[in-house]
């Protein structure tokens, strides 16, 4: 069974940091696609990043140059380097998964949930001003 489980959210200030890790049970990252995603209140939910087998990686333009993914295969943890954080990343941020051959080699652009079927709980995070 798919289990994935966020970690690492919190209160920050603006221009602050925060490393969110997704720890996955069940399978290996190195099989699959995964990604970040957010919902912030009131609003729908919306891709942050993606990483594939591969680990070729794509990014909504909104955190393009303050966030990085990255992911430990070894340790199959997935993580989400924020940096400059702004008060309009204020939600909770979701980690994704799903198998298969999907590459972000070509692609340029927020992640599609509709890609993913396995999700955690999410972890909240709060910029303040």
């Amino acid at each position: 069974q798919v289990q994935l489980a966020e970690s690492g959210g919190g209160s920050v200030q603006t221009g602050g940091s925060l490393r969110l890790s997704c720890a996955a049970s069940g399978y290996t990252y190195r099989d699959f696609f995964i990604g970040w995603f957010r919902q912030a209140p009131g609003k729908e939910r919306e891709g942050v990043a993606a990483i594939d087998s591969d680990e070729s990686t794509t990014y909504a333009d909104s955190v393009k140059g303050r966030v990085t993914i990255s992911k430990d295969n070894a340790r199959n943890i997935l993580f989400l380097q924020m940096n400059s954080l702004k008060p309009e990343d204020t939600a909770t941020y979701y980690c994704a998964s799903e198998s298969g051959s999907c590459t972000y080699s070509d692609y340029d652009g927020p992640p599609m949930a509709s890609d993913f079927t396995y999700w955690g709980q999410g972890t909240m995070v709060n910029v303040s001003s």
